[in-house]
């Protein structure tokens, strides 16, 4: 596999930092090795926190019980006040029609004087657990096996809020540093699983608790097992919903099947105009992005995707520009009758959820516009289509060589021992979009607490705790590294 990095230059001041040593600072490697030291040793007591963590199922979908995510709410605040930030609160924002959110945890401690203020984001809600029956393990009874923690939210994003938990602990445990050499908020939100819907009304409603000079998101992946990423790009997102009618009721399949094409039949045609011959997307009016510069081998995707044998790669162009830098489209669900349900009838309407990723630099608006279009002039045989917008949220493509992302590449290469790489995802985190609105001049860093292999959203989801230990200590190097602790 050949990946192409940027490579850390220690002799780069960043934020907080000047070029000569200062009283009270440290050089990399001692700060490094004390900190390693400090973080293996609470690990323990850190693997133990996530494990209760775990065991609270706070799936925030409506359909679960919400008393479980205000229990973790309070968990995760609790946890915060006992690593020493002194402001912890447990708070909800409601939208302009009166809705309340989910309880999110807003943890802060004032900057030293000059010294930046850092917003460290995780979310503590989870996915529904699924069908029980594909797990090997109760999902909300943390498991390990073979070095990894097993549980529903062990990866996606109780470790995210653990990695924080650990990084201030560690800090506060170095005499080298003595304090926080940075302003800290933690933000906790509740309610990502569901789109965050009210993230925005939030950030507006507690701007003053939330300003800060870099935001670190951990909410991502890591490349592989020992090796690090930052995610520099995301793509965007739009969904809708597609109705085709063709009937006013259903009638037999005999009596009037062969003039009479059924919805579900056409609505299938009406998706295969999604994508040309090969794969590609074919919607007029959806961009493509710069190739990566990462090469993600097709063995490698193959085994982290599991596709199955004999399968044909959809689209061209690299795997990972495929992945990260181009639209894509995929059918989420389909109304129609089901098998065990089915009548001899032609069935009169029938309806699919597409999902749509977006290329950095697509304007979801303008994406949402080109589906539509594109939907309605291809109505298969005249039949009536109806489009329903959904969900939207904005693509993100951070700058490479920010004075923040130089800290975090230092402060990955020297946890791992080996560079990070810049890396695109393929998913979306739309709630970044809603940070720069409201904090434009604030430096974004999206980092990761799982791996290929940690099945986020899936049955048997987990964390590899010897990496997860690794972020912790990457996070809390990044800390001191913004806070000009390091020489």
């Amino acid at each position: 596999m050949l990946v192409v990095t940027n490579s850390p230059d220690p002799t780069v001041p960043t934020l907080g930092t000047t070029p000569d040593a200062a009283p009270g600072t440290a050089t990399g490697p001692e700060l490094a090795t004390t900190l390693r030291e400090t973080v293996a040793r609470l690990f323990p007591a850190l693997r133990a926190d996530l494990e209760s963590l775990v065991r609270v199922p706070s799936v925030s979908n409506a359909a679960f019980d919400q008393a479980h995510v205000a229990t973790s709410a309070d968990a995760v605040a609790a946890l915060l006040r006992d690593a020493g930030l002194p402001e912890v609160q447990v708070l909800r924002a409601r939208t302009a029609d009166g809705t309340e959110g989910a309880p999110a945890v807003v943890a802060r401690r004032p900057a030293p004087d000059g010294a930046p203020t850092v917003l460290l984001y995780a979310h503590h809600d989870v996915q529904p657990p699924g069908d029980a029956a594909t797990w090997e393990t109760d999902p909300f009874e943390p498991t390990e096996r073979d070095g990894r923690l097993y549980g529903r939210g062990a990866a996606d994003d109780k470790a995210g809020v653990v990695a924080h938990l650990g990084a201030l602990r560690a800090l506060a445990a170095s005499t080298e540093l003595g304090d926080l050499p940075v302003g800290v908020t933690v933000f906790v939100e509740g309610e990502e699983e569901i789109g965050s819907p009210t993230f925005l009304p939030f950030l507006t409603q507690y701007r003053d608790l939330l300003a800060a000079d870099v935001i670190v998101v951990a909410d991502s992946s890591n490349w592989k097992i020992g090796v690090p990423a930052l995610t520099t790009s995301l793509r965007g997102l739009v969904d809708c919903e597609v109705e085709v009618a063709v009937l006013d009721h259903a009638v037999h399949s005999g009596m009037f099947g062969g003039p009479v094409l059924d919805a579900v039949t056409l609505l299938a045609r009406l998706i295969t105009t999604l994508h040309d011959d090969a794969g590609n997307v074919a919607v007029p009016g959806l961009v493509t992005a710069a190739e990566p510069t990462v090469d993600y081998a097709e063995a490698d995707f193959r085994a982290d995707s599991s596709l199955l044998d004999g399968t044909v790669l959809a689209g061209e162009g690299s795997i990972a520009g495929r992945l990260w830098t181009k639209p894509a489209i995929a059918v989420i669900g389909l109304d129609a009758p089901s098998v065990a349900h089915a009548s001899n009838t032609l069935t009169p309407r029938a309806t699919a959820k597409l999902s749509v990723r977006l290329a950095p630099g697509q304007d979801p608006a303008a994406a949402m516009a080109a589906l539509r279009t594109h939907l309605e002039s291809s109505a298969p045989l005249g039949a009536r289509v109806t489009v329903r917008d959904g969900e939207q949220g904005k693509p993100f493509l951070a700058p490479g060589d920010s004075e923040a992302m130089r800290a975090a590449r230092w402060a990955f290469a020297t946890s791992w021992g080996t560079d990070p790489v810049d890396i695109g995802v393929g998913g979306s985190i739309p709630f970044i979009a809603d940070l720069l609105e409201v904090f434009p001049d604030a430096a974004i860093l999206v980092t990761g607490v799982e791996d290929p292999d940690s099945r986020a959203h899936g049955a048997n989801e987990s964390v590899h705790l010897g990496e997860l230990e690794k972020v912790v200590l990457a996070e809390a190097l990044l800390l001191a590294r913004l806070g000009g602790a390091v020489a």
